[in-house]
């Protein structure tokens, strides 16, 4: 085995030019990752002088057996944390040869809300909480519970340290330090609620980069586990019961928000967001109603409420926003299986385009 991690590790710079990119892509169900790599000639790290490419959509349940043909635009480029040196990491976007966006590409219609001028103008910052369950890989039980039983009530498990309250903790670390090395702005980790359940939180990134970076940071972490022998869940509420769920906050500013007096642009932002809850409930993650229940820190999925320093509320605001007059706020209502393009571009259109 060690001949094996030898060659896994081999250093190509020491030998050849050539470099090997990952195309990573959403695939057909809008939660599942879908990569593979091919030779480039050098180093690149401009996204535009990456070629496209092509897969066969029919196998990733993305496009019909007899018109299969879906094209890969590079979109994001990050370094390799496996195969490291000069080789990188790709996030792609996917369309059909014609040049349209495939139904499963929610980052073509986000780019354009992106790209609006008033939004440009701007600035929005994403700070982006994805929780996470790892789960024992043959029983589909998360990591650390007795195989049919159930450890003790939350309570001691969030941040905490020692082997019978934290499982896990060396995949976690290997992810955050593989995220930093790859160049996604992951700023924090940490144990939840939830035995077995995990954060990390990317951000402050700016407009679509947000919801590239949590893509490609979940790319990471399903390698991780891949390699690990332990499957991670996007579930937002994957053990029925009184277990909390998992969500995907989503933390928002603008640059109005930002400056002095930005409190009350703030308060205008978390009324629009209320007048489209319905909207917003509907994009925000498969089996959401399973988490939003008004337990477990979530308001209820039919109620929108925004407080200060409330974690039942849809939308909570730190103190020091209030006390500053000015900051940001969370959205607290995203499940972690959202789409992040989805998500912050919606948030991005709710609170700066749309006019009720």
């Amino acid at each position: 085995m060690s001949l094996l991690a030898d060659l896994v590790n081999l250093n190509l710079s020491e030998t050849t030019d050539k470099i090997i990119a990952e195309y990573i892509w959403v695939g057909g169900s809008g939660m599942d990752m879908r990569s593979k790599a091919r030779t480039l000639p050098g180093p690149v790290s401009d996204p535009s002088k990456l070629p496209k490419w092509n897969y066969d959509g029919s196998s990733t349940g993305q496009a019909p057996g007899e018109d299969s043909e879906v094209i890969l635009y590079p979109q994001a480029i990050f370094k390799d944390p496996f195969r490291r040196g000069n080789n990188i990491l790709v996030m792609c976007d996917a369309y059909t040869p014609a040049g349209e966006p495939i139904p499963t590409n929610k980052r073509h219609a986000a780019a354009k809300v992106f790209s609006h001028p008033d939004v440009v103008a701007e600035v929005p910052w994403y700070g982006i909480e994805q929780e996470y369950t790892l789960l024992q890989k043959e029983v589909n039980w998360p990591v650390g519970w007795p195989i049919g039983g159930f450890p003790g009530p939350q309570g001691p498990y969030y941040c905490g340290v020692g082997a019978d309250k934290s499982f896990g903790r060396d995949i976690v670390d290997s992810h955050y330090k593989a995220c930093l090395y790859a160049g996604i702005n992951i700023s924090g980790i940490n144990g939840e609620v939830m035995p077995g359940q995990w954060e990390f939180q990317v951000g402050p990134a700016i407009g679509i980069s947000a919801a590239d970076e949590i893509w490609v940071a979940r790319y990471i972490l399903e390698r991780i586990t891949e390699i690990a022998g332990v499957v991670v869940s996007f579930d937002p509420k994957p053990i029925p019961g009184d277990w909390n769920g998992a969500g995907a906050h989503c933390n928002y500013s603008t640059k109005s928000m930002r400056e002095d007096g930005g409190y009350e642009i703030i308060k205008k932002a978390i009324d629009k967001l209320g007048l489209r809850h319905k909207e917003h409930i509907a994009a925000y993650g498969e089996g959401n109603e399973r988490r939003l229940t008004g337990h477990h820190e979530t308001a209820d999925i039919n109620t929108f409420l925004w407080g200060v320093a409330n974690r039942g509320a849809s939308i909570r605001v730190g103190r020091d926003t209030e006390k500053d007059g000015k900051g940001y706020f969370e959205d607290r209502r995203p499940a972690s299986n959202m789409d992040p393009y989805i998500v912050t571009s919606m948030i991005a259109e709710t609170t700066i385009l749309w006019n009720p």
